[in-house]
């Protein structure tokens, strides 16, 4: 399957091709988006960028597998050479090589979520807090929330609006002292240890941001602070970041997601140039 750009409404055409910095296109559910991202990096591809230049960041594991397929069918083989996964995925990719720069071992152990509960319901038993008060779902989901916001256990407990949230806060530092202890990291952590590393070893940084000259996201309204931050950093030295957003939906807006992103974006880049995609 060829690039096949004379089958693109005009706006569709313009996102494709767009020569290079900040984009950004809004589109709704039935406006040919994935088409958009897919043919855009088929485009970039054939317009001599290497595979390994470009980051394609998607919000599940098999969007990440259905975007490569479809690559692979434009360009090739060589498609395989490029990033194309979750932020979580990508995270993990990055502190493997880097976790030691941070005081983890490269090995560090990843709690999913269910051992992430377990522990936070350790934690309200040895802190003597009632279990019924204190639900370990509920504080999980809370310290999750801190966390995408990039916000430490100190900042959490300066910003308690009452005792409650102090012992949430009490809560989220003992928690980050075991995991740290075991050498673990839960899937918050992936991002805010990853932004952590980006600014406390800018070299670091700069190696990726030289690493991925091209920078696509999709479903950019779902992004919360920390991914949005990795975004923003990655791609502030050359500014070739595609973004896709949808205004009108934010499917994970339970787990700290907003349209601050899209805002933030604009923002950052105020030479962005958007793009509206219309129903195809």
């Amino acid at each position: 399957m060829p690039l096949d750009l004379e089958s693109l409404n005009p706006d569709q055409y313009d996102a494709v091709v767009h020569p290079g910095g900040p984009l950004l296109v809004v589109a709704g559910a039935g406006s040919g988006k994935t088409r958009v991202l897919t043919q855009r990096i088929g485009w970039l591809i054939e317009s001599g960028v290497h595979p390994m230049r470009i980051l394609a960041i998607t919000f599940t594991n098999k969007a990440a597998g259905e975007m490569r397929e479809r690559v692979s069918a434009l360009v090739g083989p060589v498609a395989n050479q490029m990033w194309v996964s979750t932020f979580h995925s990508a995270c993990v990719r990055i502190l493997r090589a880097h976790a030691d720069l941070i005081d983890f071992p490269k090995s560090f152990s990843i709690y999913d979520a269910a051992d992430s509960q377990r522990l936070v319901g350790y934690v309200i038993r040895d802190l003597n807090l009632d279990a019924k008060r204190f639900p370990a779902r509920a504080v999980q989901a809370r310290i999750s929330l801190w966390k995408n916001e990039l916000m430490s256990p100190e900042a959490a407990r300066d910003r308690a609006a009452g005792m409650l949230d102090v012992r949430y806060a009490d809560v989220y530092a003992e928690y980050q002292v075991r995991l740290e202890r075991a050498g673990a990291m839960d899937f918050d952590d992936l991002l805010l240890r990853t932004v952590q590393l980006f600014k406390r070893r800018p070299e670091i940084l700069s190696m990726y941001q030289e690493r991925f000259q091209h920078i696509l996201i999709d479903e950019y309204q779902d992004t919360n602070l920390a991914q949005n931050e990795i975004v923003l950093m990655l791609g502030a030295a050359h500014h070739n970041v595609c973004v896709v957003g949808d205004t009108d939906q934010s499917v994970y807006r339970f787990r700290g997601a907003d349209f601050r992103s899209i805002m933030q974006f604009e923002q950052a880049f105020p030479d962005v140039t958007t793009v509206v995609l219309a129903r195809s």
